[in-house]
């Protein structure tokens, strides 16, 4: 008998999305991505049941974007290479629980081209309600598609969450940004989003630009928004080592 993906349901459920809304906020990453795809209920079940060892690329992908963490820390099981196994070629096995997934292979941000890896995020912004300026800061995982980021925050690297989807066009990145507020902080759980706009250094190791947002005056704010490289790897092990505050 399969081994239940304890891994995919916990993300999930602290996620605080049903089986159905998980599989509409998939439909819903195909649809942006240009990849269409029939995420429903059932395959969720299947998922979360260990009836199916792994998704097919297409839905890989949109799993990626829509939980911000590599299909291998969601309990899939993986080939000898790191690649998470493709259904559609030996599908049905036993699922690994996240203490046991193999660890990907590090892939080198600057040789492929690719910006995937965990990064510091800072942002500078104006307190009005204080009257200072404070800096907000995350250790967040970046995930690439193409010309796709997906970057969500590691949880215990802040008291809020971050969240930013971005696109790349050569070394200018465009996109937006949610964070949800610390419940107990100053903003009381406050969600703020708006937009942002980086410029990738040539070395490939810092993003750096600005962001713009409604404050709650519903006047438009602005300030410094800066992502530093840290590490290629977002395999289990990295990841738990920037799971903490910035220092």
């Amino acid at each position: 008998m399969a081994a239940p993906n304890l891994a995919l349901r916990a993300v999930r459920t602290r996620m605080r999305l049903s089986q159905d809304d998980f599989a509409r906020a998939l439909q819903a990453a195909g649809h942006r991505a240009g990849e269409p795809n029939d995420a429903n209920k059932r395959l969720v079940q299947r998922w979360e049941s260990g009836m199916t060892a792994a998704p097919r690329p297409v839905y890989a992908r949109a799993l990626e974007v829509v939980t911000g963490l590599p299909i291998t820390l969601l309990g899939f099981a993986t080939s000898p290479d790191g690649d998470a196994v493709d259904d559609q070629h030996g599908g049905d096995g036993v699922t690994s629980p996240m203490s046991d997934l193999a660890t990907p292979t590090p892939r080198s941000a600057a040789a492929h081209g690719s910006h995937e890896g965990v990064w510091l995020s800072r942002y500078q912004y104006h307190s009005s309600s204080r009257g200072e300026s404070f800096a907000g800061q995350h250790f967040v995982v970046v995930l690439q598609h193409g010309d796709r980021l997906t970057v969500r925050s590691l949880p215990g690297s802040a008291a809020s969450s971050l969240s930013l989807d971005l696109s790349v066009d050569g070394a200018v990145v465009t996109g937006t940004w949610v964070e949800q507020t610390d419940p107990a902080g100053h903003y009381r759980g406050a969600r703020y989003h708006g937009a942002i706009q980086l410029l990738v250094e040539p070395t490939g190791r810092r993003m750096a630009g600005k962001w713009v947002g409604f404050g709650k005056d519903m006047d438009v704010n602005t300030g410094p928004w800066e992502l530093t490289f840290q590490d290629a790897s977002t395999s289990k092990a990295t990841l738990d080592r920037y799971n903490t505050p910035p220092g």
